[in-house]
């Protein structure tokens, strides 16, 4: 009795297809019978309404970046502009790269003002020599700016490179400068590296 008891319980509590479509508790409700929104479409969950929100105030998309404020023409605002990115070799290595295909026609691959452009007799103004004295000591924020907003006969390469890549740029330049008579190389990770090493010894030293 018990037995045939259970197994006609068995069969009645088994969905018997197209005929029951109560399962009984339902765990998680909420998620199975979601109350989803459309985007563009009115939402009662927000006091404006809206389903598609805006952004954080101050939040950065991911790839984007974080914008610079130079404003074009501000001289003076070049001369001190600077970055707190650091660049190992291979950022180096980059940057070369990047400096030979859009900086090396006219200035060319040794930075030395004869890129095959000029050479081709083109142009009658010299692009500028990065090893001759008037470039050697010329700040980060200058060539910073002349990269994105072009300078005399230079167009603006906002375009081609972001601001990660000007900055490569300019860090080989910065390299190949500091090896030929120009201000020591502080821009690579290895000075920031030997910079901490400074400031741990002197910590211990006090100790």
């Amino acid at each position: 009795m018990i037995v045939s008891l259970g197994i006609t319980i068995g069969l009645l509590s088994c969905d018997s297809g197209n005929t029951r479509r109560t399962p009984g508790h339902i765990y998680a409700p909420d998620m199975t019978y979601s109350r989803a929104y459309d985007a563009y479409t009115s939402n009662p969950n927000f006091a404006d309404s809206m389903t598609s929100r805006l952004p954080v105030a101050g939040a950065i998309a991911r790839g984007h970046q974080l914008p610079d404020h130079l404003k074009e023409g501000d001289t003076t605002a070049y001369k001190t502009f600077t970055t707190s990115m650091r660049f190992n070799e291979d950022d180096l290595k980059e940057g070369r790269r990047l400096f030979n295909i859009y900086c090396g026609i006219c200035h060319g691959t040794n930075l030395d003002g004869q890129g095959p452009l000029f050479a081709s007799g083109k142009f009658a103004s010299m692009p500028a020599n990065f090893k001759d004295a008037k470039y050697l000591h010329m700040s980060v924020g200058q060539m910073y700016a002349a990269a994105k907003y072009g300078k005399n006969m230079m167009g603006s390469y906002a375009a081609q490179l972001d601001a990660k890549q000007r900055w490569m740029v300019i860090a080989y330049i910065k390299k190949v400068q500091s090896e030929n008579g120009g201000d020591a190389f502080a821009l690579g990770e290895t000075a920031k590296a030997d910079s901490s090493k400074t400031m741990v010894a002197k910590v211990e030293e006090k100790k």
